[in-house]
């Protein structure tokens, strides 16, 4: 029997010939992500690790570092700018060089970011201090979130204990029609599979569908795998991976693939033609609907932004929609690029403008409203359709609002219209 690519990346990493599901192994990890959430939690773990008389005086390897601020910049409150003020004293104490601070050059969200600075590259394992960590497994990583006290334990050991999942093989087929992005099809994937569908499994996707897709939209579906409960989400590297690190000057690194008679508890097709625009409807991602149930349903916000909806080629076909009605929004409309390289790349070509002109609010790179932070949080009762990735009651604002997670096209044609819209709707004007 042979292995998936999860299987192979822990055997590597194990320094094991083989490995198969439910195997416990010990895993050198390659690298690690903190943000101003999770850096300050591991932090206090630290402390109390000290307490014990532990010394945390050095870790085990500051290059395998990297750290971000975005979940709560720029600071809204004492206690974000207190956080900051801990990632500021970890990283000189640690000496953790690739460190992006906001107000002080390139920063922004944390999986995006990775991606753009090609800070984890195919092959390795990758942890961080979020769950949305799994997004980079588009790249091939075997890439996942993990809570303060194991992330304490790899910054002391460069290394930690895995049990090896299960997969679940999704072969997507063709390519999608003009309007209909990667997250109509992984909304569609969590409304077949459920919210508990893929508890501490490996999601894996392959299949033409997936070449045709750029890496970005590729990362869309990755990042929301673990909504279904997933260990990781991965995507076997092809040759537009190749070309997109070697373009960032990065090497050596392994391309690894399943092998064909790999063992999967559960193997999917989806012909990605059919798929048609979709909704997560209140509360859950997985409470999945095509688009035409809840269509003309009245909006107070249309937020556009996150690790999951605020990337370059989101903000491409956003803009599209925009374009192509040539009017002012309906709804409060808020964009909120993920990285500080989107904003930029965005200023360049002119797609600021487009979104000041239909009357957008432009925020800086940050979670922001996607985790209820800051940057537009919704009131009692409102409702919002918005392109982050999750919808949980209060998970953007007051416990009695509404989110639908529809793609960025969706929202940006939701936004013009006041009310839930099918984007085709605007571009086949």
């Amino acid at each position: 029997m042979g292995m998936t690519i999860t299987e192979k990346i822990l055997a590597r990493a194990s320094g094991r010939p083989r490995v198969s599901p439910g195997d416990v192994v010990v895993a050198k990890v390659d690298r690690v992500m903190m943000h101003d959430v999770g850096a300050p939690g591991v932090w206090d773990v630290f402390q109390e690790l000290k307490g014990k008389g532990i010394d945390i005086s050095r870790i085990f390897n500051p290059g395998m570092v990297w750290m971000t601020e975005d979940h709560f910049v720029p600071p809204p409150d004492p206690k974000s700018a207190e956080n900051v003020m801990i990632m500021e004293k970890m990283a000189e104490m640690y000496g953790i060089n690739e460190y992006y601070r906001f107000g002080l050059g390139a920063y922004g969200v944390c999986h995006t970011l990775a991606y753009e600075e090609a800070l984890v590259l195919p092959g390795q394992v990758y942890v961080g201090t979020d769950s949305h960590t799994v997004t980079t497994g588009a790249l091939g990583a075997f890439a996942t979130g993990m809570g303060h006290t194991d992330v304490a334990y790899i910054l002391l050991n460069g290394k930690n204990w895995f049990r090896v999942p299960e997969s679940m093989l999704f072969k997507l087929n063709g390519s999608l029609t003009d309007g209909v992005m990667a997250k109509d099809v992984i909304l569609r994937i969590l409304g077949d599979i459920g919210a508990d569908g893929a508890n501490y499994m490996a999601m894996e996707f392959a299949g033409d569908g997936v070449h045709s897709m750029s890496i970005e939209e590729r990362m869309t579906i990755a990042n929301m795998t673990v909504e279904a409960g997933a260990k990781n989400g991965i995507m076997a590297p092809d040759g537009q991976v190749a070309d997109y690190y070697k373009e960032k000057g990065k090497s050596g690194f392994a391309m690894l693939n399943s092998d064909p008679d790999s063992e999967y508890v559960d193997r999917r097709e989806y012909d990605l033609r059919k798929i048609e625009p979709m909704v997560a409807k209140p509360h859950s991602p997985a409470n999945a609907a095509e688009l035409s149930e809840v269509e003309g349903l009245e909006i107070d916000e249309a937020y556009l932004g996150s690790c999951t909806g605020g990337k370059y080629n989101d903000m491409v076909q956003a803009a599209r929609i925009l374009m192509k009605a040539g009017r002012r929004a309906r709804a409060r409309f808020i964009m909120v690029p993920s990285t500080t390289n989107v904003y930029r790349r965005m200023l360049k070509e002119g797609l600021l403008e487009v979104f000041l002109n239909a009357g957008a609010v432009i925020g800086p790179p940050t979670c922001g409203a996607c985790i209820g932070g800051h940057m537009g949080v919704l009131g009692p009762g409102e409702v919002a359709v918005s392109s982050t990735n999750r919808n949980f009651p209060g998970r953007m604002g007051h416990g009695t609002s509404k989110v639908y997670l529809a793609s960025p096209m969706t929202v940006a044609a939701s936004a013009i219209e006041g009310r839930i819209t099918d984007p085709r709707s605007i571009l086949g004007r």
